[in-house]
This record gives structure tokens, sequence and C-alpha cells, in this order.
């Protein structure tokens, strides 16, 4: 027997009117490392940064030695982006924080 994986919409913030069915486990787990990870205000932390910050947070059992960690991280971020949670600021490296 198969185990069904419960879905949630991720959007993207490049391109709008665009979603895609993910695991709702993994992007849960996600989403609440990234809000964690991501302080409030400017000037934010690199996406380096952040990623460094996330994966100590994330479940080893979703992400196992943070596997596919980077994806799931970079898909999460953009789709908090498209709900207006998280902003990037227009520099180089990129740097994010929560609104």
């Amino acid at each position: 027997m198969s185990k069904t994986i419960e879905r949630t919409e991720m959007r993207s913030i490049t391109s709008p009117g665009f979603a895609m069915q993910v695991d709702k486990a993994k992007y849960d787990a996600m989403k609440e490392a990234l809000l964690a990870a991501v302080p409030k205000g400017k000037p934010g932390l690199t996406v380096a940064e952040v990623k460094a910050g996330v994966l100590p947070l994330l479940p080893d059992d979703l992400f196992p030695g943070g596997a596919k960690a980077g994806w799931w991280l970079k898909g999460v971020q953009l789709d908090l982006e498209a709900r207006g949670l998280i902003a990037r600021e227009n520099v180089k490296p990129l740097r994010l924080h929560r609104l």
C-alpha cells in the first residue's frame, strides 16, 4: 500500500499566476524554518546565511542530512515573496527579510 501525500499550492513571485502542487509536510517544515531564520526588517540576511540558519531547523525525517533543502528553500522563498510575507533587497548578494 502506498502512502497518500497531502499536497499544498506553492506559487512563485517570478511567474505570476503559476502554482504547483507540492508535498505539504515538506512545504510547511521549510516555511516554518524559513520564517524563523529570516529576520524582520532590513537589511535581512543573504540567501547563504538564511540557508545556514534553516538547515538545523529542518526535521531529519523530511530532509535527511539536508537533502533537497536547497530546492525547497528557493521554492518556499519565492512562494513567501508572492504571498507578501518576505521581501528581497535589490542588492548583491540578494538579501531577504520578513515584512
